[in-house]
């Protein structure tokens, strides 16, 4: 199976879906030319051309509100944001417009609009463009919301949210773009809503998505060495959410500790405590343990970055204190 950078796997998948559907087209700033920000879109302008390949003004609610009545008229548009810090000005757009449209209809008109933002921090661009919103719209009925940790999964759900007839939030995360994996070639799919046990265990489980599902297998490998078996629960999908999986984890392993990047105030491991506290609370022989980013405007310094962001370390010290250690 070939090995390719998750940027590669994203590349791979826009391809194939233009090249498979003519409806489909690309939007957004310097994804021609340029190739796009971090590349993702290189070598499409040339195979494509500008018709599907569309340079947009720096105006976020300007091309995303095209993209969603593009949508509405039967095209297929795929939007890149440069950073998800970026989309704050088309919230409208998104949570007026493309979440709300086939409910105010009755259903006679659909929006198969896929959204692309990377967000995520640990590159010292601080406060303004180090954030991790995808909480924001998983908040939102309407829209459907992926955030992949691995290549394959990058590939097989970008072709799967570009084929979906409901609008999608594909949140990418920047740390992730260079990370490499086994993808396979030619179509494959990954279903949306379907949550992947990463890593099979027995004493305790680790939930989490994106960025945060690498630093969870990583603490699994160190708590390994130290004879505690963890499983890792990779959601893939916030928004619908994949609960029926995380509580039969939770059940047997009857220890769970929830990570996110994001703030955790009212964030995904806040509603995933609440669902493990209903559906599983009599198998629980720990409170649930969550970890998350520190709830401040993340800082330039490098040092205070890091300490802002969750760690490996961060996980461990969770697992550790559901068995009872400091």
């Amino acid at each position: 199976m070939p090995v390719l950078t998750y940027r590669e796997a994203l590349n791979q998948a826009l391809r194939e879906e233009l090249e498979r559907d003519p409806n489909v087209l690309l939007i957004g700033e310097d994804i021609g030319a340029f190739e796009g920000a971090y590349k993702v879109t290189a070598g499409l302008l040339s195979t494509f051309g500008p018709k599907r390949v569309r340079d947009t003004p720096i105006a976020e609610e300007g091309f995303v509100g095209a993209g969603v009545g593009a949508a509405m008229v039967g095209l297929r548009p795929v939007i890149e944001i440069m950073t998800i810090n970026f989309i704050l000005v088309a919230m409208d757009q998104i949570v007026n417009n493309a979440a709300k449209m086939h409910h105010m209809f009755g259903g006679a008109v659909s929006v198969p609009l896929v959204i692309r933002a990377p967000g995520g921090g640990g590159h010292q661009l601080a406060a303004q463009h180090s954030q991790s919103l995808e909480v924001w719209f998983a908040h939102v009925p309407g829209l459907k919301v992926l955030a992949p940790a691995t290549p394959a999964d990058a590939k097989g759900l970008l072709k799967t949210a570009i084929r979906d007839d409901n609008p999608v939030m594909f949140i990418e995360n920047l740390a992730l773009y260079n990370t490499r994996g086994e993808v396979p070639a030619g179509e494959h799919l990954v279903p949306i809503g379907r949550a992947d046990v990463k890593r099979a265990g027995r004493d305790v489980t680790i939930v989490a998505h994106s960025r945060m599902t690498l630093l969870a297998l990583e603490a699994a490998e160190r708590l390994a060495r130290d004879g505690i078996s963890a499983e890792v629960v990779d959601l893939r999908s916030l928004r619908p959410l994949d609960r029926a999986t995380v509580v039969a984890s939770v059940r047997r392993t009857n220890r769970a500790v929830l990570v996110e990047e994001g703030w955790p105030t009212f964030g995904v491991t806040a509603e995933l405590a609440a669902t493990i506290s209903s559906e599983a609370f009599d198998d629980l022989d720990a409170p649930v343990e969550r970890v998350g980013g520190a709830e401040v405007p993340m800082p330039y310094a490098k040092v205070l970055e890091r300490r802002a962001m969750p760690s490996v370390d961060d996980i461990v010290r969770a697992v550790y204190r559901t068995r009872g250690r400091a």
